[in-house]
């Protein structure tokens, strides 16, 4: 149940994205660093540590191509082409078989077919449940704009309250900003604000899949769960404060273990390969945002709320900073 807000509003930046991923919290998960994706460009993510794909749901490279993810919230258990649990993970160059999704992307670029250069290339929003390509819808092209992505269709007339929520408080904190002057480190307070906003209700005896049909109320999600969760949570909590693996570890999927009897000729068993997908609580796990100046200067700004055994972390003390000029910004050459 991520979601994901964009705005061309602030006069001082071209883009600014920030966004929430909600997860089981226990989901191994690198922290944001440059990688080398196998089709060549670096890659500034965190990296999601279960799958042998080690994909993310929010990245940039150097030269300002960038991408963020949601899944698409299926509603039909017995629809066969689009399952709720695909069959295999994005990540693999392929979107046949897998679940549904929606992707934000494009090529961060100061536009040359405005005076001044005061706008950016447009911003596709892809999907594979999309039809036919003039169903793409493009954003950012224009000043002024403020645009939500969660989990349904871009632009669906049944719209959830959290997106129409995050709209009205991103253009509120980017008319306080303008007016009141705010620097950079003030603007992005404000923005943590946004995706700290939680209105999910809590009624007791709910179970997670009680919450899941609430999840549209709410941009913060905080940890949920049944029992069984909660005890899995506690468990791993106990093991103490850690660290998180970096985006060079063995994915979860890849992980082997030795058989109980500890004899070198036995043969390796795999683990299971659904480890972490529904192990401890579910909830906003981390919070991501990109801010784009008009010199191409961009700060990506990653902040883990747990660690991965679980233990809750103060907001801003496991705050990641990258700062970073897109290469060719305002190239001509294109």
């Amino acid at each position: 149940m991520c979601i994901v807000f964009l705005t061309t509003a602030h006069p001082d930046y071209a883009l600014i994205v920030v966004d929430n991923r909600d997860e089981f919290i226990l989901r191994p998960t690198s922290r944001p660093e440059w990688w080398r994706h196998p089709n060549g460009p670096e890659v500034l993510s965190a990296r999601d540590l279960q799958r042998s794909e080690k994909g993310t749901w929010m990245g940039i490279t150097k030269d300002g191509v960038f991408a963020v993810l949601t899944n698409y919230r299926e509603t039909d258990v017995d629809d066969a082409d689009h399952p709720i649990h695909a069959i295999r993970s994005r990540g693999d160059g392929g979107v046949k078989g897998v679940g549904g999704f929606s992707m934000v992307c494009g090529k961060l670029r100061k536009s040359l077919k405005t005076e001044g250069g005061r706008n950016i290339d447009p911003i596709a929003i892809v999907s594979n449940r999309a039809s036919h390509v003039d169903h793409v819808p493009w954003i950012g092209q224009t000043r002024g704009e403020v645009c939500a992505l969660s989990n349904i269709g871009y632009g669906d007339v049944d719209s959830w309250p959290k997106l129409e929520d995050g709209k009205r408080m991103l253009g509120e904190v980017i008319t306080q900003a303008i007016k009141e002057n705010l620097s950079e480190d003030q603007l992005v307070d404000k923005l943590f604000g946004i995706l700290d906003d939680d209105k999910l209700p809590r009624y007791e005896g709910m179970s997670l899949m009680d919450y899941v049909s609430e999840l549209k109320q709410s941009i913060f999600i905080p940890a949920v769960g049944d029992e069984p969760h909660r005890i899995e949570m506690e468990e791993s909590m106990a093991r103490g404060k850690t660290g998180w693996p970096s985006g060079d570890s063995p994915a979860a999927e890849e992980a082997v273990t030795i058989p109980s009897n500890g004899t070198s000729d036995s043969a390796p068993k795999v683990a299971d390969n659904n480890l972490g997908f529904a192990t401890g609580m579910y909830g906003t796990q981390r919070q991501t945002m990109i801010l784009v100046d008009w010199d191409g200067q961009v700060t990506f700004r990653e902040r883990a709320l747990y660690d991965s055994h679980g233990n809750p972390i103060p907001r801003g003390q496991a705050d990641e900073v990258f700062r970073f000029k897109i290469e060719d910004w305002d190239n001509d050459d294109r």
